[in-house]
């Protein structure tokens, strides 16, 4: 298949650098033992497929200026944040009996 990328590529977040009829040159990162080339190689239109963190950053850009006009001069915090811890349960036993799990024997089969 031509223009197909090798594996070590796939899934791989590049700068396009050069563009022809059928294919485009991208500058990928390749990590070689203990460092880091960019590596220049051409890929065919078909295996390709558009970043999408550009467009996530540019959605959120404009949520951040929609709620800055909303709160005015407020302080606002704008940053993401992480998801944090799940909430505690608690295990009711009476209904839930502790079960013992045991591993199976070993069986050999001749």
């Amino acid at each position: 298949q031509k223009g197909m990328p090798h594996k070590v590529y796939h899934g791989k977040t590049g700068v396009v650098y050069n563009v022809t009829r059928h294919a485009l040159g991208v500058v990928v990162n390749k990590r070689i033992k203990n460092r880091v080339l960019a590596k220049k190689i051409n890929i065919r239109v078909e295996h390709l497929k558009h970043s999408k963190s550009r467009s996530e950053f540019l959605r959120r850009c404009v949520e951040n200026e929609k709620a800055k006009k909303e709160q005015g001069k407020k302080s606002w915090e704008l940053k993401r944040s992480p998801q944090g811890p799940k909430p505690a349960e608690v295990v009711n036993f009476s209904e839930n009996q502790p079960v013992q799990v045991h591993a199976l024997k070993f069986e050999f089969l001749a």
